[in-house]
C-alpha cells in the first residue's frame, strides 16, 4: 500500500494500511516534551518490529492553548473533522478553558465523537513505588461509560432562573419536597440510559471473552440511585443473559439457584461454571468496591461502570500501582472504530519546559493504540522496555524520589533509554 493512507472501518473491523496517517495533539503544559519523547519511542518500536515495511505518518492537529493562540478556538472544527476522517488519534494533556464555553476539551472530544468507552487498564510494573504491600495483585481493565451520567453537563447554577424553573416544575408536577434548600440549590440532571449501558457492558464482556479474563464486575450505586445506577446493574445483567448466556454465569443466576435450591447447589454451579471457563458476571456497590480494591484487588478483573464512578475508580487504582503518571487511557467507539488515546494526567504547567516528568502514561496509551490497530508487536515492545527501564532503576523524577539507588533521567533521556533498549533487544 502507498504511504499516507487513512485507517478505515469496514464490516465492523479496522483496515490499517502499512503507512497509516495518525493525527496527534501535542497537548498543553508538559505535553510537547512528553509527546516528543513518546514519538521517538513509537517510531523506534515500529522500525524494530517491521524493518521499514510499516511506518506511522504523524499528522499534527490542534487543540487547547496552541489551537487558541493560533486560531482563537480551543477546539477547531478542522481538528474534529481530522479525527472523524482518520478514525485514530493520540493526544497529550489539554488545558480546561477558564470561564464560559467548553467545560473540558477532553469531555468535548468524547461527546462530539461519541467515544462511549473510556478504557483504562491498570496493572503493576515490578519495581514501581506503591503504597500497597502487594501491588502486584492489582490487574484490572476498566470500561467506564463516557458520554452519560453527570458528565452530560446538564446542570444549572444556584439561584438562577433555570434552577428556579426546574425546582418549581419538580414540585408542581411530581410533588417533590425533598430539596432541602430550594432557593439556594443548584440543580443537576443525571441521564443513564439502557442503550448507553448496553453498548458499554457489551464491549466489556466481549473484551473479557476475547482475552480470557475471568470476570466482569458491574460497579454501581444502585442501592441509592435505584433507577439510574440501579438501571445500569439491571440492564447489564439482562444483556449478559440475553447475548452471552451460554458463555457467562451471573450472580443473578447464582442468587436464583440459592433461593430455589440452597447455597450448596449455588456454590456448586458457580464452581462448575468456572471450571467450564465461563465468564463470571457480578456486581458491587461502588463504595464497597473502593474498599475491596485495597483489601482484595485480586478478586476483580474487568470492570464496567458509569462515568463518575469510573473517574474515581480509575485514579484510585492508578495510585495503587504508581500513580497516573504511568496510567494509560483510550476513548473508543467500537461501533464506528474511532479511538483517541491519551495521557491520563494533567498539563502540570509548573513543570512545563523543565524536561523532568514521566512520559509513560502517553507511551502506554500509544501501546494501547498500536494494539487497537492490530500492531501488537509494537505495543508489546513498548511495554516490555518500560518494564526493563524500571527494573534497571533508570527512571524519571516521580519514581526516582521514591526509590533507593535509582538513576535519575529527564523526560527526553527516559525516551532515549527506551529507544536504546528497543534497538538492542
Amino acid at each position: 500500500m502507498k504511504s499516507g493512507e487513512k485507517v478505515v472501518f469496514e464490516n465492523g473491523k479496522l483496515v490499517v494500511p502499512d503507512y497509516p496517517v495518525i493525527p496527534f495533539i501535542e497537548g498543553d503544559g508538559i505535553g510537547p516534551e512528553i509527546w516528543q519523547a513518546a514519538k521517538n519511542v513509537f517510531d523506534a518500536a515500529v522500525e524494530k518490529s517491521y524493518g521499514g515495511k510499516r511506518k506511522v505518518i504523524w499528522k499534527e492537529i490542534l487543540a487547547g492553548e496552541k489551537a487558541f493562540n493560533q486560531t482563537g478556538n480551543w477546539l477547531p472544527d478542522e481538528t474534529l473533522e481530522n479525527i472523524k476522517s482518520h478514525l485514530i488519534a493520540i493526544k497529550g494533556p489539554l488545558t480546561t478553558p477558564i470561564g464560559g464555553g467548553i467545560r473540558s476539551l477532553n469531555v468535548a472530544l468524547r461527546q462530539e465523537l461519541d467515544l462511549y468507552i473510556c478504557f483504562r487498564p491498570v496493572r503493576y510494573f515490578e519495581g514501581v513505588p506503591s503504597p500497597l504491600k502487594h501491588p502486584e495483585k492489582t490487574d484490572m481493565l476498566i470500561f467506564r461509560e463516557n458520554t452519560e451520567d453527570i458528565y452530560a453537563g446538564i446542570e444549572f447554577p444556584a439561584e438562577s432562573i433555570e434552577a428556579e424553573k426546574v425546582i418549581a416544575y419538580l414540585k408542581a408536577e411530581f410533588g417533590v419536597e425533598k430539596i432541602r434548600f430550594p432557593k439556594t440549590s443548584a440543580i443537576g440532571i443525571k441521564p443513564v440510559s439502557k442503550d448507553g449501558t448496553e453498548r458499554l457492558v457489551r464491549g466489556a464482556i466481549e473484551h473479557a471473552l476475547s482475552n480470557n479474563r475471568e470476570s466482569v464486575t458491574l460497579v454501581h450505586k444502585g442501592n441509592i440511585m435505584k433507577f439510574t445506577e440501579g438501571g445500569f446493574k439491571k440492564w447489564g445483567y439482562a444483556l449478559a443473559d440475553r447475548e452471552f448466556g451460554d458463555r457467562t454465569f451471573t450472580w443473578e443466576k447464582y442468587n436464583k439457584i440459592k433461593t430455589e435450591k440452597g447455597k450448596e447447589e449455588a456454590e456448586y454451579q458457580l464452581e462448575q461454571a468456572k471450571k467450564d471457563g465461563k465468564l463470571i458476571i457480578k456486581d458491587r456497590i461502588a463504595d464497597i468496591f473502593l474498599q475491596d480494591i485495597l483489601l482484595h484487588p485480586e478478586d476483580y478483573d474487568v470492570i464496567a461502570t458509569l462515568n463518575l464512578n469510573g473517574d474515581y475508580i480509575s485514579d484510585a487504582l492508578a495510585a495503587q500501582v504508581g500513580g497516573i503518571g504511568i496510567a494509560p487511557g483510550a476513548n473508543l467507539n467500537l461501533q464506528t472504530g474511532h479511538g483517541i488515546f491519551e495521557a491520563t494526567h494533567g498539563t502540570a504547567p509548573e513543570f512545563a519546559g523543565l524536561n523532568q516528568l514521566n512520559p509513560s502514561s502517553l507511551l502506554l496509551s500509544g501501546a494501547l493504540m498500536f494494539n487497537y490497530i492490530g500492531w501488537q508487536e509494537v505495543g508489546q515492545l513498548i511495554v516490555e522496555n518500560i518494564e526493563s527501564a524500571i527494573a534497571n532503576k533508570t527512571v524519571t523524577k516521580d519514581f526516582y524520589e521514591q526509590m533507593h539507588d535509582a538513576n535519575l533521567l529527564s523526560c527526553s533521556s527516559f525516551g532515549e533509554e527506551l529507544v536504546r533498549l528497543i534497538k538492542e533487544n
